[in-house]
């Protein structure tokens, strides 16, 4: 599956955190496709020690910090060797809420995941999970979707300075935990 195709795929399908005190449960609502010759991604100038679990089978994590504080989480898009990913921008919470607001009670129910930083603090992500198989079980895990994705809208990606005309960005149109400025969810 291309790095576009598994970006609008995985719109309404879930991700699961299995953490020691429960599990948590978000419904994809927003990805971004990063591909090969893409001067936005990761894998533009080839492999390093940072992005190699990019270059992973498709289904596995990719993860990254980002501006000294935020974790974020990519599921590798192409088969092993080729570097391309999507990068998870927001969630719908639908089970584990307490566990998403911990140590974050100034976050309105709504932001817990809203954005890919705040996604994967709700979530516990950080380098230990990356490379992780998220078709496997494990602590993180892609699943099936709770009910149907509905329309999906297409727009630029955000925060890039790259390769910025491209529309590689997909979100569950109307949903209130879609991130970004309202203008490119129309």
């Amino acid at each position: 599956m291309d790095s576009v195709k598994l970006a609008r795929y995985l719109i309404g399908k879930t991700v699961v955190r299995e953490l020691p005190k429960g599990r948590i449960i978000g419904r994809i609502v927003e990805t971004e496709a990063y591909l090969l010759h893409d001067a936005a991604c990761h894998a533009f100038n080839g492999p390093t020690k940072r992005n190699r679990s990019l270059f992973l089978e498709h289904g596995h994590a990719y993860v990254y910090f980002i501006y000294g504080n935020h974790f974020m989480l990519n599921v590798c898009s192409e088969p092993k060797g080729i570097g391309a990913g999507v990068l998870l921008r927001a969630l719908e919470p639908l089970e584990g809420i307490p566990l998403m607001k911990r140590g974050r009670s100034h976050l309105s129910h709504k932001d817990f995941t809203r954005g890919p930083g705040r996604l994967a603090a709700a979530l516990r992500v950080d380098m230990k999970l990356d490379g992780l198989d998220l078709c496997a079980d494990g602590p993180l895990w892609l699943g099936e979707a709770m009910k149907p994705a509905g329309r999906i809208g297409c727009s630029v990606r955000i925060g890039i300075n790259r390769d910025t005309h491209r529309r590689l960005r997909f979100y569950a149109r109307g949903n209130p935990y879609v991130s970004g400025p309202k203008y490119l969810c129309g």
